[in-house]
């Protein structure tokens, strides 16, 4: 009897000196905890769709608070949660929500397609394999890569091989512009107003250009002559718009040939 009561003895006392050695231990090497992670954790959109650079939402949150992401680095939550988590930091923003626009109108009806593939049915894999599936080896190869890529619902394939964006759900999270091998997708200001190129086709070989793509970029700089503002530039062959001269006055869009050029509020009239 002595010995299991000495035994209930002797395990209270390990007890309770194993607890106070754990909760010693736990204060000595406690790691800080910023309150500030979890704040700005709540006011994140919560869609982990890794947009960021970060795995998730909890990822971004832990590198915002610690200074290693930017304030408006949530692309899903657009300007609203930049603003909120700036609140949370004690940090102005002066961020504004994005959109997709894709850089090609080489639908089947007007780009002319190079022959059956038979490989897998995969952007990257076909522009690597057999440098796409159109003539025009600048446009998009209409597999729909981006479609997969887009978390929020914003891209869908349409009847005329082009993937589509809708404006009213893209948040310029930027997963099509990471994903399209042709690099045809690029993210701009709702609020930005003017012309917008929607060619990607580098090429100087303009007899080609129309043989393949009924609207191509001919470069035949019509529009840059045009511009009363100075405000349009052939580079590398694509026109580039500096949206700091440009006033929308729309004379670019009605004279280009090929209809290559179109104002920037009409294409995402939705956004």
């Amino acid at each position: 009897m002595n010995t299991i009561i000495i035994t209930i003895i002797v395990s209270f006392l390990l007890a309770m000196i194993l607890g106070v050695l754990l909760g010693f231990f736990q204060k000595m090497f406690a790691v800080p905890v910023d309150e500030r992670v979890a704040k700005v954790r709540e006011v994140l959109p919560g869609a982990n769709c890794g947009a960021c650079g970060y795995p998730g939402c909890d990822g971004f949150a832990a590198a915002v608070a610690a200074g290693k992401a930017p304030v408006d680095g949530c692309a899903a939550g657009g300007a609203a949660t930049a603003q909120k988590v700036g609140e949370v930091l004690g940090v102005s923003v002066s961020a504004e929500n994005q959109v997709a626009v894709l850089a090609c109108q080489g639908s089947k009806a007007c780009a002319v397609q190079r022959g059956f593939y038979n490989g897998m049915h995969n952007c990257a894999a076909a522009h690597q394999a057999v440098n796409g599936t159109k003539m025009c080896s600048y446009g998009c190869v209409g597999f729909g890569d981006c479609v997969e890529a887009c978390t929020f619902d914003a891209l869908h394939m349409e009847e005329d091989g082009l993937p589509h964006v809708d404006y009213e759900k893209c948040t310029g999270c930027g997963m099509c512009v990471k994903t399209c091998p042709m690099h045809l997708f690029s993210k701009v200001p709702v609020s930005r107003k003017g012309a917008i190129a929607l060619c990607s086709n580098h090429s100087e070989n303009k007899p080609s250009i129309m043989k393949n793509c009924k609207v191509g970029c001919i470069k035949c700089g019509k529009c840059e002559r045009s511009c009363p503002k100075k405000a349009i530039k052939l580079v590398n062959g694509i026109p580039l718009i500096d949206y700091m001269l440009c006033d929308s006055c729309n004379i670019c869009v009605e004279g280009c040939p090929t209809h290559v050029l179109k104002l920037l509020e009409n294409v995402t009239e939705k956004a």
